[in-house]
């Protein structure tokens, strides 16, 4: 995909795994999983293909560039820095809440007709993680592969596992060290539906919706708190 740049010339839009090669000679802690967290804070917003595939620009890379300059030399937090790129003249995306963390959607999947869906190949290229590592993955339970006429598809939310495991396994972290946060997430998802139990086996409509949304307030809340308190550990040893 070729876009003009207005003086004859021809720039060819990248795929996120092209952009962190370009990028990595520069940034060499850069990566699909963290590329894809500073999409999530409305930082960047690469345009998609039919597909779901995520297509810079020339103008997106520059942007992206920019916020990994200010991360690094600067060490400035992401609301910093989007208030620099909108004091530069560059367009910024407005967060869709004031709020500190980023709201989770516990929302039901599409029927398996429409929803997204990746071969094994598709999810590794879109995530870059290894075939091994997807197998142990898959084998601990991280990650839910579904066969569907004789081929093996991942959603989006295990090509986003792959990635995350896969930038994690560049410091030697193998799936089998990740079963401890799996029993976690166990653990806590189990005790915020103890919390909302009566309301979300309720028969009242209106009801199982309010459940719902706490629940999706609660699972949001809780992770915010378990970042929180995972930096506050880790500023220990760093400040010993």
């Amino acid at each position: 995909m070729k876009e003009d740049e207005g003086n004859g010339a021809t720039y060819r839009a990248l795929t996120i795994g092209a952009v962190v090669e370009f990028l990595k000679p520069e940034f060499s802690d850069i990566s699909i999983s963290k590329i894809r967290y500073l999409e999530d804070e409305k930082l960047i917003a690469p345009k998609r293909t039919t597909g779901g595939y995520r297509l810079f620009s020339k103008a997106d890379v520059e942007r992206l560039r920019t916020i990994l300059v200010l991360q690094r030399d600067e060490f400035l937090p992401l609301k910093v820095i989007r208030q620099e790129l909108s004091r530069k003249g560059t367009v910024a995306v407005r967060p869709t809440s004031g709020r500190r963390f980023k709201k989770v959607s516990l929302k039901p999947p599409p029927p398996a007709s429409d929803a997204k869906s990746f071969t094994l190949e598709e999810a590794l290229e879109a995530s870059g993680a290894e075939g091994e590592l997807v197998r142990e993955l898959e084998e601990y339970g991280l990650i839910s592969g579904v066969s569907s006429g004789g081929t093996r598809r991942y959603d989006q939310t295990d090509v986003e596992v792959m990635a995350a495991a896969s930038d994690l396994a560049q410091y030697g972290v193998a799936a089998r060290n990740l079963k401890t946060l799996k029993s976690s997430v166990d653990r806590e998802s189990a005790l915020l539906l103890q919390i909302l139990s009566p309301t979300l086996r309720s028969q009242n409509p209106q009801t199982r919706k309010d459940g719902i949304a706490a629940l999706e307030n609660l699972a949001t809340v809780s992770s915010y708190l378990k970042h929180l308190l995972l930096i506050k550990d880790l500023r220990k040893y760093i400040a010993s």
